[in-house]
């Protein structure tokens, strides 16, 4: 600095950090309950998870794309395996339940262009339109008049009914 400043405007640094004066010579309880808290919780359980946390981020899946194998149809299970039959019911109800998510988003889109084009939605969301429709029709196809107790027997008696009718058709 030089020689000629202000001493009012910049005074000068405590040349000594003041000591803070203690009243008790007793540890803070705060702090020891802090620690202890800390040592005896939060670090195993901290520890615990960053382990766990490492292992499965080697065999990362994520939760909504759970892939499940798929497991053979009715037609395809022995007589008497309940399992079997168990399994192929169980992936019947997932293939219903991915058909109908299918079907809500291919009418979202058709829904989302016609209110995009507005009155000429019909000339320029033909696409959409005719993909709507085919989606719908094979929807109903395959689990129309199923009812509400639906179940991939049903669904199976169904398509064997349509395969008959078609070979009768065809003779």
């Amino acid at each position: 600095m030089p020689s000629d400043y202000d001493k009012d405007v910049y005074p000068e640094p405590p040349q000594r950090t003041p000591v803070v004066d203690k009243q008790t010579a007793l540890p803070n309880p705060a702090l020891i309950l802090s620690k202890l808290f800390y040592y005896s919780v939060d670090l195993p359980v901290t520890t615990f998870r960053d382990a766990i946390d490492n292992i499965r981020s080697k065999n990362k899946m994520v939760y909504y794309h759970q892939k499940f194998r798929r497991v053979p149809d009715l037609t395809e299970c022995e007589e008497g395996d309940y399992v079997c039959y168990y399994e192929a019911e169980m992936q019947w109800r997932r293939d219903y339940k991915v058909d109908q998510e299918i079907v809500k988003v291919i009418q979202e889109r058709m829904r989302a262009c016609q209110q995009r084009e507005g009155n000429s939605y019909q000339q320029n969301c033909a696409h959409e339109i005719q993909q709507f429709e085919d989606v719908t029709k094979n929807f109903m196809l395959r689990y129309g008049d199923l009812g509400a107790y639906a179940s991939g027997r049903k669904c199976l008696m169904k398509q064997k009914e349509r395969m008959m009718e078609a070979q009768a058709q065809q003779a």
